[in-house]
């Protein structure tokens, strides 16, 4: 069983990188990927902890891209090298507008009537990148209301009086920082594209020219019938069918590592696929 989708407190999860990799090992995981949003900073610390653990790692990210459409779209970077300098540039251009969406969240919650600091939400990250999360415990915290499910709906989800709109690269400047990062590109939670079956085919494929390597096929919130359409959409398009829980931690409590909501098993075999379609594109790129 393998986990490639996990968020840790460089993001909006709850364990240290270092504390989600010994989580995976008392879990029995056969492989991991920590695929933060929008940042590396948790991989040189996760990576530490698997190589003393044993544990098959995969250094990752979540990037956030534009979409046309009622739904989102993110895409996975595996096998990224956290100090490549342009990988890191661009996620730093997206870490300042999220900086900026933050403080503007924070001024619509005032205005709302909400006292809340962007001091506070801080607090609540420890350290790491602010996300939504932090504002909805925040508000559970103050007593505005009565589970972070509550605070999207009534302030943060998108369309919401305190929402604001996210930063969000285009497909082809996410995939250009993975590649510059030595990375390989992957669909993530296709289902949360909202598409119709013919138009994620159509979607697919446009990704697929752009050099998409795979699709998150095993996802928590994939159906039977769509995960099959996954697979179908892997064979048809050569690509690595991969899967994750999308774990935050205490954030998103229903959703277990490896397990998701207990509906969720992710073949050993898409990590040594996914690994070697990474070996094959990197010696294909490689100088020479």
């Amino acid at each position: 069983m393998v986990d490639l989708h996990t968020h840790s407190t460089a993001s909006d999860g709850t364990y240290r990188p270092a504390e989600l990799v010994r989580l995976a090992q008392g879990e029995g995981l056969y492989a991991l990927a920590l695929t933060d949003h929008d940042t590396v900073e948790g991989l040189s610390e996760a990576l530490s902890a698997a190589k003393e653990a044993g544990l098959r790692f995969v250094p990752g990210v979540e990037i956030s891209v534009r979409f046309e459409g009622s739904g989102h779209c993110h895409i996975l970077g595996y096998f990224v090298d956290p100090e490549n300098e342009v990988l890191r540039r661009t996620l730093s251009l997206l870490q300042r507008a999220r900086e900026e969406r933050n403080a503007k969240m924070v001024e619509k919650l005032q205005a709302l009537g909400v006292e809340i600091t962007l001091e506070e939400v801080a607090a609540r990250a420890g350290g790491g990148e602010i996300g939504r999360p932090h504002f909805a415990a925040l508000l559970v915290e103050k007593g505005v209301v009565r589970s972070p499910e509550e605070a999207f709906e009534k302030y943060l989800r998108k369309g919401a009086p305190a929402y604001v709109p996210k930063a969000r690269l285009s497909p082809e400047e996410a995939f250009s920082a993975i590649r510059a990062g030595g990375g390989i590109a992957v669909l993530a939670h296709p289902v949360h594209l909202r598409l119709s079956p013919e138009e994620l085919t159509r979607y697919v494929a446009r990704l697929k020219e752009l050099g998409l390597s795979g699709i998150e096929a095993y996802y928590t919130d994939h159906s039977p019938e769509f995960t099959a359409l996954c697979l179908e959409l892997a064979r048809r398009f050569e690509l690595v069918p991969t899967g994750g829980s999308d774990f935050h931690g205490r954030n998103k409590p229903d959703i277990k590592l490896g397990r998701g909501l207990g509906n969720l098993r992710v073949p050993d075999e898409c990590y040594d696929r996914l690994y070697a379609r990474w070996e094959r594109e990197r010696t294909a790129l490689s100088p020479g």
